[in-house]
């Protein structure tokens, strides 16, 4: 009986010296249940949270209290404007021409709940729905026409995607065409034309560069025809200026000249008047100028008597004078 009551002892102060740990383990598992119920969205995100398994709310950004146990988040959203790039589909144009396009989709959630409840696999859906939206726009075109009409593309698989994807809760901002693979024997066509084309251009501004250079040459030697026309012109002036200035000279030489004699022969006669000669120095100055008369292309002369008497005087002065 005693040993009985001495083991209920000791179990008692077993529990008892447990009893602490356990009360803290226990306010520690609540602390961190409760913790755990303080949610924060952060920037450009969006949470979708259920309770008992039905949708509750779309948490934006900012702090947020979960109920324990109650409620759940369901799914985590990105509101960034995401990018998908898909592997190249196979389409065929309107002249039978099959080609593989690979498209770029830029695309943005709108609503996090339809989002997450309105397809199973948004982005597969989207693939999906690219894929066949191409194929009927390129059914429509030739292959000329895909080749040169990407934007055009573009906006329509826009526009038609972002109506198909509006009830998922996503926006479809853009489409782009990535890269547009014909089959190999059209890239060789293709190849050999875009050659012949590098040539012909090549040819014409060769062409060009060779016209412009005549006409530059041509150009030049107008100008210098041009020029040398007007130092031609300049040199004549300057030249035609110059004889006429030494016509001036002259003609003022020779005025000056006659100017001379006309005063000397003035101041001679003035002198002679002044010496006032007897009548045989004014024979003899009658004489010396009919010797200059003489001088002259008169094929007829008349000899006045005086001149005569005067050339007998001379001679019998001579003759004096020699003896």
């Amino acid at each position: 009986m005693n040993i009985l009551l001495s083991s209920s002892a000791n179990g008692s102060n077993g529990f008892a010296n447990f009893g602490p740990f356990l009360a803290i383990a226990l306010i520690v598992i609540i602390l961190i249940i409760i913790a755990s119920c303080f949610k924060i969205v952060p920037q450009a995100t969006a949470y979708v949270v259920e309770r008992f398994g039905a949708y509750q709310a779309t948490w934006s950004v900012g702090f947020h209290f979960k109920i324990p146990i109650l409620d759940t988040i369901a799914k985590r959203v990105t509101l960034k404007e995401q990018v998908v790039d898909f592997a190249p589909q196979p389409v065929i144009t309107k002249d039978n021409v099959t080609m593989r396009i690979d498209t770029v989709v830029f695309y943005q959630i709108t609503d996090p709940k339809l989002f997450a409840y309105g397809v199973e696999n948004p982005i597969m859906a989207i693939e999906n729905l690219t894929a066949t939206t191409l194929r009927n726009i390129i059914g429509d075109l030739e292959l000329d026409e895909t080749l040169t009409s990407r934007e055009t593309i573009n906006t329509k698989m826009r526009a038609s995607l972002d109506i198909a994807t509006d009830p998922w809760g996503i926006k479809v901002n853009r489409v782009e065409l990535k890269n547009i693979i014909p089959p190999a024997a059209i890239q060789d066509a293709m190849e050999k034309q875009m050659k012949a084309e590098r040539e012909r251009r090549e040819a014409i501004l060769i062409a060009e560069g060779e016209k412009k250079s005549t006409i530059l040459v041509a150009e030049g030697k107008k100008e210098s025809a041009i020029l040398e026309a007007e130092a031609e012109k300049a040199a004549a002036i300057l030249r035609a200026e110059a004889k006429k200035e030494a016509t001036i000279k002259e003609a003022e030489g020779q005025a000056e000249a006659i100017l001379a004699v006309q005063r000397a022969n003035a101041e001679g006669l003035i002198a002679l008047k002044e010496a006032a000669p007897d009548s045989n120095v004014l024979q003899l100055k009658s004489l010396e100028a009919f010797a200059k008369a003489a001088d002259g292309q008169a094929t007829k002369i008349i000899i006045p008597s005086d001149i005569q008497g005067l050339a007998g005087s001379i001679s019998a002065i001579a003759e004096t004078v020699k003896k």
